[in-house]
Parts: C-alpha cells; structure tokens; sequence
C-alpha cells in the first residue's frame, strides 16, 4: 500500500526543505543533473513528487501515487500520471530514462519498482536514482529521528550496496556514481563514486533486453 498519507496532508511541509536549504538541494539537482543523458532523450520521473526535480531538470512525465503532491507538479507543466512506482501505466520501452528521487524509501517493493522501470526504458537507457545512504552520519541521523518523522516514520533507508544489489537482480549494469553532501567539504561539493556522501546518484544501464 502506498505511503501517500503525510504527503498529502503535509506536502507543504516536505517542500519547505529544499526552499529552506538551497545550497544542498541545488548540489542534489547538480549531482542528477550530470548522470542525464542529453536532449532530446525523453524522461520519466518515478515518485515525481511536486515537481522539485522533474521541473528544473525539464522532464515532462511522472508518476505519482499522492494527490496533493501530483496535484503541485501538474502545476509546472508536467504531465502525472496517479499510480504507484510498482505498476507504471506505459507500453515497453518508452523511455530513454528514467528517474527516482529519495522515492525508494517509501516504496513497498523496491525490486518490483527497479523491475517496471527496466521494463519502460529503451535499450541502452537508463535508470538514474537518487537516495540517502543509510550507511552515511546523515542516513544513520534520520534513521535515528525517523520514528517521530511525519514523513519517514514508516520509511526504509538503504544502503548502496543494498541498492546495487536490487539493480542488478533487476537487469541494469553497469553502473555511475555520483555522491555530494560530503561531511567536512562545502556544501556544493559532488565528487565521483559513493562511501563518503549523504546523498549518492547512481546511473544504471540498461544493456540488455531481459
């Protein structure tokens, strides 16, 4: 069962952090930013949210099971489609990317998730998703808060090896990393690979058919 119900009493709420720190939301755009394959590759966004990616990255389509918040995206000109990651309403290979957000901690099947979006992309697309690792001070932070968290009370933190992991039995590799949000260096810092960042970027491709 989705986890929509805090966002979509409380959407405002969840915006009020990207408008509140700036900086690391335009090194989490940046970080993504870099792994997109360039135009004219057509995008999905998976968990398209209110649009706080999927806008200034101008990708046009997302999914997005909570009303409030599909309802805010829609509002930036991107076309939602309410259905949740696990059961994407496309035909095969429509997509030449696509893009998931700090979604696959709310997710009820992550794997089924990475599954329907190897399914939607078009060989040599790719998946790009973008997480918290758990095994970061700033994943282990909210993993300690998440109880008294609106938001992430019932939420899931992964590892990226854990992510690796569920990538791979999907059918994507090879895989791009990306990580920022990096303990002791400015705040706009996105350096390659994963293990020291909070927030990590990982591009897998999809190189084969099944």
């Amino acid at each position: 069962m989705p986890k929509t119900e805090p966002f979509d009493h409380y959407s405002q709420q969840y915006d009020a952090w990207f408008e509140q720190n700036p900086t690391l939301y335009q090194a989490e755009l940046e970080a993504v930013r870099r792994l997109m394959p360039p135009p004219p590759a057509r995008g999905l966004e998976i968990g398209v949210g209110s649009g706080k990616f999927a806008g200034p990255l101008g990708i046009k389509v997302g999914v997005e099971p909570s009303e409030t918040m599909a309802d805010r995206a829609k509002k930036q000109g991107i076309h939602v489609y309410r259905q949740v990651e696990e059961h994407l309403p496309f035909s095969d290979a429509e997509f030449d990317f696509g893009l998931m957000v700090t979604v696959i901690c709310f997710v009820d099947d992550v794997l089924l998730a990475f599954k329907e979006a190897f399914r939607v992309l078009k060989l040599g697309g790719c998946l790009i998703v973008g997480f918290i690792d758990k095994a970061s001070e700033l994943g282990k932070q909210y993993k300690k808060k998440a109880k008294s968290s609106v938001f992430y009370r019932e939420a899931t933190f992964y590892s990226t090896r854990e992510v690796i992991g569920y990538l791979v039995e999907a059918g994507f590799g090879p895989f791009i990393f990306k990580q920022t949000l990096i303990p002791e260096q400015p705040p706009d810092t996105i350096k390659d690979g994963f293990g020291r960042g909070a927030f990590v970027v990982i591009k897998a491709m999809k190189t084969r058919s099944s």
